[in-house]
């Protein structure tokens, strides 16, 4: 399978809400040669696929009135970024103050006015300097919203600097002109609101601050998984052991780590015997022992031992490094809902211009005196409050936080769809091997008879097996070195077709294989009858041992049950899923296994193409399906799924091939992922809901609605006020994810 060509990312600047990233995606979906591209506003970034010069999509996103520059080294970009937004959100901070300071002094001049209790005539001669200070404030507080709403002009769309710009231009004229000019009014409606300008832009930058610093840390996630990289790697060149910077390790070199480094990059253990911690990568908590021909993976933490290993996958292929870049595709990811939400910002400000001018015109017809004033202080409050801020961060800021929660839980989630659904499965369908189980035979129960215990019995098997390479062999080894038994070489071995192996171990003939082997010499094995038929009705394979002439015990190996399988399991029953074993072995082992780990519904000896057959059937009864696999001779079935869970370590075929990707082998994984998924979307919802009210409530109320029943009218620095609280509200409610524990 070839490798897939990755995305061309960009850092977008001067994005400030839906609308702009609905712009910003529309100029770089039209080059010519952009197959697909992805904007990101919780992160001010753009992923572009295609056969484009990186130039010209740079060139689209400045002709739509934004700049962009291209990300290199992603990894210093992000921690680069990290720095540059902390200056940039204390350059907002100090443009809010000064905005707000301003804003205190027109208060202080204007409220005797506007409560009644006179201060017109300060009100008329503090109006030339609030003026000049009032402009100020746009042009130190405020220039972006200026800039961004004239490059939104001549990119042929509006935004929320559009809706703000228009809003405070329009608010400063009037109150300029009724400053200076003050014979163009009739009498008594020449009321200057100098308030409005400061008191608004200070108070949306101040939410703009603050949304800042909260996106910085929803990105947490692939800030952690950066930092999971060693700077510099030990390479061993020519016999002498050296420091150098980690990009410049070359595959096939051969490292040294020692206790209590990282592990710079992917490779095999030649070396050595350590144990590694794998938590940040995998969610397990336990270490992981390694020896040579171990794989070792870059950015695990080496915990005991020294050992040297061979680089085989460095820079962007590590593990770590295709994890990163999964980690901030499925941020930049939009579920089905949140598109929905980007469609409608999309067309919300030219739609909002459109009810401010309507409103405006209809209070100046038909409001009270004086008409200019009030239709005035209207259309600048539904210009202020209609800004879609909230409903544009909605989404990606609870993808982004959600994403990066199941991260630290060893879940990769690929993209917004596989977020969506996870959280509305109804049925879990389980391959077995690998997946229930441990994926490798063991010996699971011994029984010695006559004069024999079970360590000589484990002893004499392991000794005759010493060198084969069938896997009952290698089952019945790896129980010998658990327990520290050391096999001796056997002196004679023989393997016997379809029956097992005889040989001879220190001068005693030994005979290990199945019953048919015993009855074809001789020897009595009724006393062990019963052991038999409790073993094979676990699904386990026996082996015989007998020594010279008499039966010593039976061993069974069989797949073993995961020690987690059960309660993970029962997890998901806990959820309301239903769970189905899916496994091409035979009945009697599936039902076996089902049996251990509490699954109800076993479909046993199915074929690969019959398991794609089978989650059809699930999906054509009504059932949104999750397939468990190992994300090899399962791809079908995966593929096939409303959402495809990999389970294993991590290999290049699970990772690409599934929705979502389980690091650890544990089952835990998917429950942990349903819950993270449920989680996400309910925030999401509750984002969309209050952004959706705020602005079907706010819109009628800034417009006037309430005038006609109880003589109020939003004032447009509460209105600003609001705006830039809902913002900050999103942000906050999608930050209490970073605190869910599944």
């Amino acid at each position: 399978m070839s490798e897939p060509t990755p995305p061309i990312r960009l850092a977008i600047d001067g994005m400030r809400c839906a609308g702009c990233v609905s712009a910003v995606e529309k100029a770089l979906q039209g080059v010519e040669g952009v197959t697909a591209a992805a904007v990101n506003f919780a992160e001010h970034t753009a992923s572009v696929h295609g056969n484009v010069p990186t130039e010209t999509l740079i060139d689209a996103v400045s002709k739509a009135g934004y700049s962009a520059s291209l990300m290199v080294d992603e990894d210093a970009t992000e921690l680069e970024r990290e720095s540059v937004e902390l200056i940039r959100y204390r350059r907002l901070l100090h443009k809010s103050w000064f905005a707000l300071i301003i804003a205190v002094l027109a208060l202080a001049v204007s409220l005797p006015a506007m409560l009644g209790m006179g201060g017109h005539d300060m009100m008329q001669a503090a109006s030339p300097w609030l003026a000049v200070l009032t402009l100020a404030v746009m042009l130190i507080s405020g220039p972006q919203f200026l800039v961004g709403a004239w490059k939104a002009l001549r990119g042929g769309h509006a935004t929320m600097d559009t809706l703000i710009a228009v809003g405070m231009i329009a608010a400063w004229c009037y109150s300029a002109l009724a400053t200076f000019t003050p014979a163009l009014f009739p009498a008594g409606t020449g009321e200057p609101f100098w308030d409005v300008i400061p008191v608004v832009i200070g108070l949306v930058v101040l939410g703009q601050a603050l949304e800042m610093r909260a996106r910085g840390r929803a990105s947490e996630a692939v800030k952690r998984l950066i930092g999971l990289r060693p700077k510099t790697a030990r390479v061993v060149r020519e016999g002498q052991e050296r420091d150098i910077p980690l990009a410049e390790v070359r595959r096939g070199e051969t490292l040294r780590v020692r206790p209590g480094e990282k592990i710079p990059v992917d490779g095999i253990v030649i070396e050595g015997h350590s144990s590694i911690d794998a938590s940040m990568l995998t969610g397990e908590p336990m270490p992981v022992e390694i020896r040579s021909e171990s794989e070792v993976t870059g950015g695990t933490m080496n915990l005991s031992g020294s050992f040297l290993y061979r680089a085989t996958r460095v820079g962007r292929d590590t593990a770590l490094a295709r994890i990163i870049e999964l980690v901030r595709q499925a941020q930049g990811a939009k579920p089905a809902i949140g598109r929905l939400a980007d469609r409608i910002a999309g067309v919300f400000v030219p739609v909002v211009l459109i009810v401010a001018t309507t409103a405006f015109t209809i209070w100046y017809t038909l409001g009270p005196e004086p008409h200019l004033n009030y239709a005035m202080v209207v259309a600048v409050a539904v210009l202020v409050i209609a800004c879609p801020c909230a409903l544009g961060l909605a989404t990606p800021m609870a993808v982004m936080v959600g994403v990066g929660k199941a991260a630290e839980y060893g879940i990769l989630i690929r993209n917004g769809e596989a977020l969506q659904q996870a959280g509305q499965l109804t049925c879990i369908v389980l391959d077995k091997t690998g997946t229930v189980t441990q994926g490798r035979p063991a010996v699971t129960a011994m029984h010695a008879w006559g004069d024999w215990d079970e360590t000589q019995l484990l002893h004499y098997a392991a000794s005759l097996e010493t060198g084969s390479e069938h896997p009952l062999a290698l089952a019945i080894l790896n129980a010998a070195k658990e327990r520290k038994l050391k096999p001796v070489k056997p002196e004679r071995f023989e393997a016997l077709s379809g029956q097992g192996v005889q040989g001879m171990v220190n001068r005693q003939n030994v005979l290990l294989g199945n019953c048919k082997l015993l009855q074809d010499r001789g020897i009595d094995w009724s006393p062990l009858q019963p052991v038999y038929e409790r073993m094979t009705g676990q699904a386990a394979t026996t082996v015989f041992c007998a020594i010279d002439g008499k039966i010593a015990g039976v061993i069974a190996i069989s797949d073993p049950v995961k020690p987690d399988s059960h309660e993970a399991i029962a997890r998901l029953h806990a959820l309301g899923l239903k769970v189905l074993l899916l496994t091409g072995d035979q009945t009697a082992t599936a039902q076996a296994v089902a049996l251990n780990v509490g699954i109800d519904t076993v479909y046993a000896e199915v074929l690969p193409q019959d398991k794609d057959r089978k989650i059809a059937e699930l999906m054509t009864a009504g059932e949104i399906v999750g397939m468990v696999g190992d994300g090899i001779n399962d791809a079908i079935a995966l593929s096939r799924a409303n959402v495809g869970f990999a389970i294993g370590t991590g290999t290049d075929v699970a990772i690409e091939s599934a929705d979502i990707t389980l690091m650890s082998g544990s089952l835990h994984g998917v429950p942990n992922a349903i819950a993270v998924s449920r989680a996400t979307l309910r925030n999401i919802r509750q984002n969309l809901f209050g952004a959706f009210i705020y602005n079907m409530l706010g819109i009628p109320i800034a417009a006037g609605a309430l005038y006609p029943f109880f003589g109020l009218l939003l004032n447009p620095m509460i209105a600003g006020a609001a705006m830039a609280m809902s913002s900050v509200t999103v942000v906050s409610n999608a930050g209490r994810l970073r605190f869910f524990k599944p």
